[in-house]
């Protein structure tokens, strides 16, 4: 074939290959079968091969995936991805409105641009001089990860502009998975017995914050773009002054967008628009949630403002959330690290919103008492947002007379002490409605820092703004205890928990204690802001894990004081069951080894807690199984301590310490003068001052390397 022949056939099956493309992703209406498709493909890559000077690295053929990444890099965003707020009815719509024609006078009229709320993971996307150069998760909303590569994979993302184009655009929107690709990715992990997709959302999200770009590009997503954030050019920013306008430029330019969309100039026709949308919802072969009325006119959106993290000019329109029916088997109650009693309605698994839910936190006393919830009652649960399970209503006609009234606990459920008993209220409420209190002498009010008062006992009948709320007031109340959570988890080595995300789950009232966490599922986590279904198994899956333990480990995570890992090692060699270190007495324990008198009234006493006794049955009860102690192991070490202190090049800390205590040493965290050896890696601290000050002998990495081996 001669080269200009060459030349005109790439033109035409790249036309052909962008025109099936199009109608496959952006029309869901493939027009050939992938047998032929994959036949264009392979007939331009054999072109391409024979005559390479009419390659393209932005041609549709050039989607590779490339290399798969160690990890993404943070992005900040050239102008913040805001969140948008929500609404729930024609009401909450109107006082929307309201409050905006408050800023912009009585007499605005503004016309809303309205259009279908995606379901999927929100991107932005930056291009120069038409090249797409960079994309990013929306993160925080001011800093995201650069997915640049995976966004590369979603054959509706353009990686040239259709010309004319701006010098510099950012274009912000949606990406999705459509229902009938995440039906068979379903089918597919289901026969290879991978767990399924709770949602598109979480499929797509999943299939763009992972590392390697050819998963991304497997998992078949598409892109629709509804905002330009940031252009160049007068001209340019001339043809965005309307929310329509931008919509028509980004279809002009390449990029899919709304096609259900329409303008509205008041109430009646924005829910015109959200009625014609739910009637034609299910048949859309992509999931929507919603629908996003925006002002049109973008100096009257930017006059408007923003709200917290919500501009004022967009409202978000959220379609009734799934609801099921399930019953209550019990109600626990969590303490949190403030010492609030959070009541947990546990019930029967059940499917909702794509996802099976077996908890849900029920607030507060208040919340109880109004919907009337018992123990055993068939409840209506929904998914507020299509997110987080919430119990709505008791199913009253349904009870059978077995069902039991639920009671707050007079005593903390953790420590066992003593539970008061609070009001909380609005202050506008309880400067209107009186006093509260049956004796002036303890009319006593301390402030919540959020605008409310709180009322301490004795109380009158809760008015009807107020809550009741119930703490344990006991300061040294275990659950109130961050730092002792946050050692065991070290302990057990479950690095998915950290700071952060154990208060969460304490403030959520879905732990109250270390115990706790080993009851968690994946579908408690998932719903949480911020937590998606990946990072949710991530967790539960080390969880289930950790289950079995060594008992030294548990030990040491147990917080006995003077017991560090060093200790709980030789106590768990010795006496080899948790039973038998439950049983020892004093002359027991003074009979180990470098265990002295302090140390083993600390144990025994710890052992004696019928509190500390009952938190271990509770860890075996959800599943926590003690390893049987091993005996020291004989070796060329025995009767050696030795102190690892820096940075080893060759392996890490734990495998030298494993290495050691399998050649029947010791291992301190710190230097005497019965320290055999201190080894010393790059950039040792203080450990090794000490040893030379105490005479101690130092190791380099080289040394301690040959006597291990010798």
């Amino acid at each position: 074939m001669r080269k200009n022949e060459a030349e005109n056939r790439i033109k035409k099956l790249r036309e052909e290959i962008a025109r099936e493309r199009i109608r496959y992703h952006e029309k869901n209406d493939p027009g050939t079968t992938d047998e032929v498709y994959d036949s264009l493909s392979r007939e331009l890559k054999e072109l391409l091969r024979k005559h390479p000077e009419f390659s393209d690295p932005n041609a549709p053929e050039n989607r590779i995936a490339g290399k798969a990444l160690d990890k993404f890099q943070k992005v900040r965003h050239s102008s913040p991805m805001l969140s948008i707020g929500n609404v729930f009815s024609r009401e909450e719509f109107e006082a929307w409105e309201k409050r905006n024609l408050k800023l912009l006078g009585a007499n605005a009229s503004p016309e809303y641009f309205c259009e279908v709320k995606f379901d999927g993971l929100a991107v932005t996307l930056v291009y120069e001089n038409g090249e797409f150069k960079k994309g990013a998760t929306r993160g925080d909303g001011y800093i995201g990860e650069d997915i640049t590569e995976n966004l590369r994979m979603i054959y509706t993302i353009p990686l040239r502009l259709k010309t004319p184009f701006p010098s510099y655009i950012e274009v912000r929107g949606e990406a999705i998975m459509k229902k009938n690709v995440l039906a068979e990715l379903n089918r597919k992990n289901e026969k290879e017995g991978k767990p399924r997709f709770a949602n598109s959302r979480n499929a797509a999200a999943g299939s763009l914050r992972q590392l390697d770009p050819e998963l991304t590009r497997r998992r078949h997503l598409d892109f629709f773009a509804y905002e330009i954030s940031s252009i160049e050019g007068k001209e340019w920013q001339k043809l965005i002054a309307k929310h329509a306008s931008k919509h028509e430029l980004l279809d002009k330019l390449g990029f899919s967008v709304d096609k259900h969309s329409g303008l509205a100039s008041s109430a009646d026709q924005v829910f015109e628009f959200i009625e014609k949308i739910s009637k034609v919802r299910e048949s859309l072969p992509f999931n929507i949630d919603g629908a996003v009325m925006n002002v049109n006119d973008t100096a009257v959106f930017n006059e408007l403002g923003v709200a917290g993290k919500d501009p004022r000019g967009i409202i978000a329109f959220k379609y009734p959330a799934e609801r099921a029916t399930t019953v209550v088997k019990e109600i626990r109650v969590n303490v949190g690290r403030t010492g609030a009693l959070t009541p947990l309605a546990v019930f029967r698994p059940t499917l909702v919103a794509g996802s099976t839910v077996s908890k849900a936190t029920l607030h507060n006393a208040n919340q109880i008492e109004k919907l009337d919830i018992r123990i055993g009652d068939t409840v209506v649960i929904e998914k507020a947002g299509d997110v987080i399970p919430k119990v709505v209503e008791s199913l009253k006609k349904m009870r059978s007379g077995q069902e039991k009234k639920f009671k707050m606990p007079e005593k903390c459920p953790v420590c066992g002490g003593k539970v008061e008993r609070r009001q909380i209220g609005s202050a506008k409420s309880a400067r209107s409605k009186g006093p509260r209190f049956s004796s002036p002498a303890i009319r006593k009010k301390t402030s919540s820092g959020l605008g409310q008062t709180i009322s301490r006992e004795p109380l009158r009948a809760p008015d009807q703004d107020a809550s009741v709320s119930f703490y344990c007031v006991n300061p040294k109340c275990p659950a109130k205890n961050e730092r002792y959570l946050e050692h065991f988890v070290s302990a057990f080595e479950i690095y998915e928990l950290g700071p952060k995300i154990l208060r969460r789950f304490k403030d959520e009232g879905l732990i109250s204690d270390a115990a706790d966490i080993f009851t968690l599922e994946k579908e408690d986590i998932a719903g949480l802001e911020r937590f998606g279904e990946k990072s949710a198994e991530n967790i539960i899956k080390e969880i289930d894990m950790k289950k079995k333990v060594p008992l030294w480990r548990l030990l040491w995570a147990l917080g006995i004081l003077h017991v560090g890992e060093e200790t709980a090692r030789d106590l768990a060699g010795h006496f080899g069951s948790l039973e038998n270190i439950i049983k020892a007495n004093i002359e027991d324990l003074n009979a180990l080894e470098n265990v002295g008198g302090a140390v083993s009234d600390s144990i025994y006493d710890f052992f004696r807690d019928k509190d500390n006794l009952r938190f271990i049955k509770k860890l075996e009860h959800n599943g926590v199984r003690v390893e049987k102690g091993e005996k020291q192991a004989k070796g060329k070490f025995s009767g050696m301590t030795f102190v690892l202190t820096g940075t080893l090049s060759g392996m890490q800390r734990e495998e030298a310490k494993g290495k050691i205590l399998a050649l029947g040493g010791k291992v301190s965290e710190s230097v005497s003068k019965k320290t055999s050896y201190v080894v010393a890696g790059e950039d040792p601290g203080s450990k090794l001052e000490k040893a030379g000050k105490l005479g101690v002998k130092v190791l380099d990495e080289n040394e301690f390397m040959k006597i291990l081996q010798g």
